[in-house]
């Protein structure tokens, strides 16, 4: 609340601070206020949506209030009160200043009018420029605390417009929707700190509310913190694992919510026949997998980390890893209203202005800490319970608003304000940073049905070994794609226009795209996307030598939310491929977020050649991922060979079982390795327990029909236009059109 710098430090900058420069940040300020209103109606600035909320008309009055009681009222001689009735109106909390209306029953305040409020506010503004112009005079501190108070109704104010706007069936946007800089999605990793004494808080130049001191010490173990904030798409696998259906990840107050109010996904999702859409600022949009997931309570955000096998950080853990990081930056009030995925780079990323970032922190007081005298020692300290600290900011909060002492409060429950959640973990990694097996270790084995994606397969033995398979007699996709595919190549090539850009997802070594190359001499730029730098540029040379006419343009990314083609394709007709039936590794959350992804990607009009296999009877299935021969078993179980020989792993080969069963009710071949015992196994430096018959689920393989594939389709916006099916082993090949 006070401005916490040295006492000769304040006086020097009272001394050079002249009254144009007070007023004239005051007048900032303000003005910045009434920009929030330009494109609401007085409808709008007097309705309110929730108790939690209150409507814009009461945030103009509640701060103009707040220099009116405290600034001109007592310092300003001669002053007159623009309403005696105010001061009951448009009292927050502040128990020393009087009675008040229920923070409830704001939306019940019709009069005054929103012109009159502007009034009011006029009547105040022309008080504290006479004020001010006299000098500050002992007042610098309580001018701080106004101006940062109204920036944080600024804040509240869009907050609450969200959710009054999210009430609305006819989903209103606040402002129309800005170009964000484009930032490709990343894997998930750790940066690790080694903790120690530390020192936390605010101790220096600059305004600072009471609650961010006084700075003191504080001994850290070692930890890890996530780069970057959780995404959308990471959400959505949270969901269809069942997150919002397992009591054993929630906290007990969380989980009596869930079921009290039937949570099913973050406040502002709506799931819509073309997939899921986010409730913003700029209206209703579709999801974007890439964006870091928002509006989240803290129940939420503990029940992900849980899931994910990891934990939320302390504020402790987030200060020290933010100190000495610059706060303003391209993400701090950049205008975009929403927060933008994390660009690449090493490091910690999104620390300031995307979102506010949950700790398991309770908000309590720092050592020594000690209220101001008077109503406004009511600011902070009175709010010292039962409720957790946010740090970070968001990307509504005002522009030089935070810091990396600042502390942010909500209760656990709540979820409208812009919050989101970083992951932390104990312990350090080497070199400062965990890897992603590492991340997926510790989160897939610490689940309660162990998990591990199946990315972490194809080390350098599980690419030949995969080879393998794919010439073993039970194994099918592959010999039956590639014939399909040269079947049909003729008639798929009539399908690609002339000059077009054939983008493959998931590139690999591009085999199958020769064939779609060779039937179709009009394709003029290939822009293979691969996450392995290797495979992308081994793949890209060969194609270059052997089609030396065709513009080869790789793009390393994942594919699953690449956001941005190669400059190469741009102005060309754009055609997908994604053979292999890849789209069956997903689950079916994951395959609409990643056909609505690519739809975005390719962009409109375009086509997109997919593989899918096709459900057919369980002996053929199960033995294409059970071969007699041992070889799937081998591939399998070189998961556990990896992580023994690159996370100091203790996995008993023999003490796991390969096994794969056809799930009919959810069109899957399942992969599973499975305890042969009880066991306790190492890696990572924990330990992680098996109960016999306990299982690690390591990779889905769905199977479709036709129809299946066009309702997928058809809910992330593509048409299934044509279709190339072969003989049993019946495989297919679709084409979509978006």
């Amino acid at each position: 609340m006070t401005n916490t710098d040295r006492p000769e430090e304040r006086a020097r900058a009272r001394e050079q601070a002249s009254p144009s420069d007070a007023l004239s940040r005051y007048r900032a300020v303000r003005r910045a206020s009434e920009a929030l209103i330009r494109s609401l109606t007085p409808e709008d600035m007097g309705a309110q949506s929730m108790a939690d909320a209150s409507p814009t008309k009461w945030h103009l009055a509640h701060t103009t209030w707040f220099f009116e009681t405290f600034l001109l009222t007592p310092h300003l001689p001669g002053y007159r009160v623009f309403d005696p009735k105010f001061g009951y109106l448009f009292n927050s909390y502040y128990e020393a200043i009087g009675p008040r209306q229920p923070r409830p029953a704001r939306g019940l305040i019709t009069r005054p009018s929103v012109a009159d409020v502007l009034a009011y506010r006029a009547h105040v503004d022309a008080g504290m420029a006479a004020l001010l112009n006299r000098g500050l005079g002992g007042l610098d501190h309580l001018l701080d605390l106004g101006l940062a108070h109204e920036e944080q109704h600024q804040e509240l104010i869009l907050m609450d417009i969200l959710h009054l706007f999210a009430q609305s069936p006819v989903s209103p946007a606040f402002a129309p929707p800005r170009a964000a800089p484009v930032r490709p999605g990343s894997p998930l990793g750790y940066v690790s700190f080694e903790g120690g004494l530390v020192e936390i808080g605010h101790d220096g130049p600059g305004f600072a509310f009471d609650n961010e001191g006084p700075r003191h010490r504080v001994w850290l173990e070692p930890f890890r913190l996530a780069d970057r904030l959780v995404t959308n798409g990471e959400w959505l696998a949270f969901m269809a694992d069942g997150g919002y259906a397992r009591p054993e990840l929630w906290l007990s107050e969380g989980w009596a919510l869930v079921r009290a109010e039937d949570w099913r996904a973050p406040i502002y999702w709506r799931e819509t026949p073309d997939g899921w859409r986010i409730m913003g600022l700029s209206g209703l949009r579709a999801l974007d997998p890439a964006q870091p997931v928002s509006h989240l309570s803290y129940y939420e955000a503990d029940a992900y980390a849980a899931w994910a096998g990891a934990r939320l950080p302390t504020e402790a853990e987030w200060e020290h890893a933010a100190a000495g990081r610059p706060v303003e930056g391209e993400f701090v009030n950049s205008g975009h209203l929403g927060p933008l995925a994390a660009p690449e780079g090493p490091g910690l990323r999104q620390m300031f202005g995307d979102l506010w970032e949950w700790t398991r922190s309770a908000y309590l007081p720092y050592p020594g800490f000690k209220a101001a005298k008077g109503a406004v020692g009511e600011y902070n300290g009175k709010f010292m319970s039962g409720q957790f600290v946010l740090r970070g900011g968001a990307c509504v909060t005002p522009a030089g608003h935070v810091r990396a002492t600042y502390r942010n409060f909500f209760y656990p429950h709540q979820r409208w304000m812009f919050s989101g959640l970083r992951l932390a973990l104990d312990g350090a990694g080497e070199d400062g940073q965990a890897s992603d097996l590492e991340a997926d270790v510790a989160a897939g084995l610490s689940k309660p049905h162990k998990s591990m994606p199946p990315k972490h397969f194809y080390d350098a033995e599980g690419s030949e070994l995969f080879e393998a398979i794919t010439e073993l007699p039970e194994y099918y996709p592959t010999r039956t794609e590639v014939a399909l595919l040269e079947g049909a190549a003729g008639e798929i090539a009539r399908h690609i226009p002339e000059g077009a850009a054939l983008v493959e997802f998931g590139s690999g070594a591009s085999t199958k795209t020769r064939i779609v190359l060779d039937a179709a001499p009009q394709v003029a730029v290939y822009a293979p996307i691969d996450i392995s730098a290797s495979a992308l540029e081994g793949a890209a040379q060969a194609i270059r030598a052997d089609y030396p006419e065709l513009t080869v343009a790789p793009l390393r990314d994942d594919f699953t939310n690449a956001l941005r083609l190669p400059p190469e394709t741009e102005g060309r007709p754009v055609v997908g491929f994604f053979p292999g039936s890849t789209i069956g590794n997903f689950t079916p959350d994951e395959a609409r977020a990643f056909l609505v992804s690519a739809r975005r990607l390719l962009g409109e009009g375009a086509a997109f050649l997919v593989g899918i296999d096709l459900v057919k009877d369980e002996r053929t299935l199960v033995a294409a991922y059970d071969d007699a021969q041992g070889v799937t078993a081998a591939f399998n179980k070189n998961l556990l060979k990896r992580i023994n020989r690159e996370l100091g792993g203790d996995f008993d080969l023999d003490a796991f079982a390969h096994r794969a069963v056809w799930n009919a009710a959810e069109s899957r071949i399942e992969m599973h390795l499975v305890s042969l015992r009880d066991q306790s196994v190492q890696a990572a430096g924990r330990t992680f327990r098996f109960a016999e018959g306990e299982t690690i689920h390591t990779e889905n393989s769905y199977k479709f029909t036709i129809e299946r594939m066009a309702a997928l389709a058809r809910a992330a916006g593509w048409k299934l236009e044509r279709r190339w099916v072969s003989e049993d082993p019946a495989f297919g090949m679709v084409l979509l059109r978006a």
